[in-house]
């Protein structure tokens, strides 16, 4: 491993990668960071995959943090330098039907090696774009758009002697169903590797913290919900558990703390009396016993429905420490669906399919309306909102051109504890377009809500207990 990072000072590759990991909100202190060096010191620098695997154990709090720190990782410790060496002994650069059949060779043996080898050289050959410095660089969707090895699954299965459709006995169907599956996860594997050589190819260019704080997504935590795909949504739902018991702890540290009051100033000086006006025995305002009730109002239409979803699931999962939940969706029309969302039958990925479908959410069109919405919850739900509820409201506030109804919100907080409104959209956003944002957020407080982490720390925040 030389020079790619600019440095051959392995100080400032584990500085930079310690740096590079903190800006993508991974908590590293001064502690963790020492434990790193001396781990790097006890392995070594000639094994590169027991480095990885020590440093990330000296610096890491949870697995879902790995998907940060293998690609921080490979960029400031890389393979290799440069122009791949398969690629400085080709005469001429590879042509695509080469590069594929190659590949399907490869994929077929599952040499991880010769793998590695054609991710370099299928970078170098069909990634690179530009022609001037400064606006040259290398893609890895380009190359594998040009490559497709998702379309060798055929052909590398009819080297198998396999049938891609999976044909004959039920045992052979089986089995040929167990290699495709194993061939596209090599497939997957290969891309993985085509990304991570075109990101190194690109940080010699530009800077390694530079693409370290571009080019590697987020954890998942710092998702956005609303540009967030299919996939990294079903990731964040597997994330609900993990998060749920962190906020339960605190909010459980919360009521331990609230629990025991606050100073009673004039029974604390009473006491003092008795021990010659030193008040050795503090005494404390105790908090009436009780847990307080929760209401969640959500727009599920398609534009937040993933905000909403998640935030439903999270608070289902944190419903021991309120005396009750309920929870209520609209698109234009206002329902309840806490019996869809509670139950042993309430599948986590199932809740949003299930509100649309079972639950009278939208009228005659498909649009959200905040106004109709909150209008028909003040109108019949407003009994399930008493002095000790809170609300939470999580939605755009995107009206689509409809009247937003300011007045029956402000029915709603009336009559509730409190009242605070989750909005997935930045600040910037507010008020633009058809958005009443900020109408809204003159009556109750509103807080932009992006990603779970901070639909954590909001929870932690705004939650009564």
């Amino acid at each position: 491993m030389t020079g790619a990072t600019g440095t051959n000072d392995p100080a400032a590759r584990l500085t930079g990668l310690v740096r590079a990991l903190r800006g993508h909100g991974i908590p590293i202190g001064p502690a963790e960071t020492v434990d790193a060096a001396a781990v790097a010191g006890a392995l070594g620098f000639a094994d590169r995959e027991r480095l990885r695997e020590g440093l990330a154990a000296a610096v890491l709090r949870s697995s879902t943090q790995r998907t940060v720190f293998d690609p921080v990782f490979d960029l400031f410790f890389p393979l290799g330098v440069g122009r791949p060496e398969a690629a400085r002994e080709q005469a001429a650069a590879p042509d695509v039907e080469e590069l594929r059949a190659r590949l399907a060779e490869a994929l077929a043996s599952g040499d991880r090696t010769a793998l590695a080898r054609l991710a370099g050289e299928a970078v170098d050959a069909l990634g690179r774009y530009g022609s001037a410095p400064g606006s040259d660089g290398f893609s890895a969707h380009q190359a594998l758009g040009r490559l497709q090895p998702e379309t060798l699954l055929a052909r590398v299965l009819a080297g198998l002697g396999r049938d891609s459709a999976g044909t004959g006995s039920a045992g052979a169907a089986f089995t040929d169903r167990l290699e495709a599956d194993e061939v596209r996860r090599r497939i997957r594997e290969f891309r993985a590797r085509v990304g991570t050589e075109a990101r190194r190819r690109v940080a010699e260019l530009r800077g390694t913290e530079r693409i370290a704080a571009r080019a590697v997504a987020p954890t998942v935590d710092q998702l956005d919900f609303l540009t967030a795909g299919r996939e990294q949504l079903a990731e964040l739902r597997r994330a609900v558990q993990p998060l749920a018991r962190k906020l339960a702890t605190r909010l459980a540290a919360r009521r331990r703390r609230a629990a025991r009051g606050q100073l009673d100033l004039r029974r604390t000086l009473r006491r003092s009396l008795s021990t010659g006006g030193v008040p050795l025995r503090p005494a404390y305002r105790q908090r009436r016993p009780g847990k307080p009730d929760l209401v969640l109002l959500c727009d599920v239409s398609g534009s937040v429905a993933g905000f909403s979803d998640f935030t439903v699931l999270l608070v289902r999962a944190i419903s021991e420490q309120f005396g009750r939940v309920r929870v209520f969706a609209f698109v234009n029309r206002t329902a309840e669906v806490t019996h869809l969302l509670t139950g042993p039958s309430a599948a986590p990925a199932g809740a949003a399919r299930r509100i649309l479908t079972e639950a009278k959410v939208a009228g005659y069109h498909g649009s959200s309306d905040y106004g109709a919405a909150l209008r028909q919850f003040a109108d019949e739900h407003l009994t399930a909102v008493g002095p000790r509820t809170a609300v939470l409201v999580l939605g755009d506030a995107r009206t689509n051109g409809f009247d937003p109804d300011t007045d029956a919100l402000r029915r709603i907080a009336a009559a509730a504890r409190r009242v605070h409104w989750l909005n997935p959209e930045p600040p910037s956003q507010w008020g633009s377009g058809d958005s009443a944002a900020l109408a809204y957020a003159q009556v109750v407080p509103m807080h932009p809500c992006r990603n779970a982490r901070r639909l954590t720390a909001l929870a932690s925040r705004l939650l009564p207990v």
